[in-house]
């Protein structure tokens, strides 16, 4: 069973555990890029260049948001959540951001909110630090290209020390912070086998990407550690290392 299925299991087990009304409504909306980073917030952000959107789900007064390239709206009830074909980008965005909502409410995910105005270029340099006084000096795997994210690695571990992956065809191939960026499609067992970490967007649990991401860490015996609020809920629930320190 993938991460996600296993989270949808987890979910809807808690939920009847909680006695949570299977009828009580969930509503998503794509945001706009000001609504979820902030105006104050500089344009390196993919969410500024408009090629991912946050959604948002709202339950029960609780907030929950999830990453995507195929933002939609959606409204229902919890049950139709719990039955959403997770084999479609855009209804795994609806259900990952719903499962933070719901989780948010019960008092069971912290951090599902994104962080904004100047948080976004504080989380870096946090970043870089706690993985520097968790690993030491060892070789970064990025997976998932955040500017700001890869200058404060690239600052604290030197740009020889750290890698990326992405998936966007405009990146690949560039060099950004002195790192080249490797090609998701086809590097990501290269880049298991260069470095000593990986640190994984969470918004790979939407794009379909994290059980390869996952199993070829595990596989090499290598720590993988996840980042954002989009895996918020499915951290808390399966136990996933996971850095998130100005989510809200």
């Amino acid at each position: 069973m993938g991460i996600l299925e296993n989270a949808r299991t987890r979910f809807i087990r808690n939920c009847r555990a909680r006695d949570v009304d299977p009828s009580a409504r969930i509503a998503v909306r794509p945001l706009s890029s000001d609504e979820a980073i902030g105006p104050k917030a500089g344009t390196e952000f993919v969410i500024k260049k408009g090629k991912e959107r946050v959604i948002e789900a709202a339950f029960s007064g609780a907030r929950g948001q999830a990453f995507t390239d195929q933002p939609t709206s959606w409204s229902g009830r919890l049950e139709d959540l719990f039955a959403l074909d997770l084999s479609q980008v855009p209804h795994r965005a609806v259900f990952v951001a719903g499962l933070n909502a719901v989780l948010r409410a019960l008092d069971e995910a912290k951090g599902t909110v994104h962080c904004t105005d100047e948080d976004p270029m504080r989380c870096g340099p946090e970043l870089a630090r706690t993985l520097d006084e968790r690993f030491g000096a060892v070789r970064v795997g990025l997976i998932g290209l955040q500017p700001a994210i890869l200058a404060a690695l690239a600052d604290r571990f030197g740009p020889a020390s750290v890698r990326v992956l992405d998936l966007d065809p405009d990146s690949i191939g560039t060099t950004k912070s002195g790192v080249p960026i490797w090609d998701g499609h086809t590097d990501l067992a290269r880049l298991v086998d260069w470095c000593g970490v990986g640190l994984a967007t969470g918004s790979s649990l939407v794009n379909g990407t994290i059980d390869d991401i996952y199993d070829r860490f595990g596989g090499a015996g290598k720590p993988l550690v996840f980042f954002g609020n989009t895996i918020s809920g499915a951290a808390a629930l399966l136990g996933l290392d996971r850095l998130c320190p100005f989510g809200r």
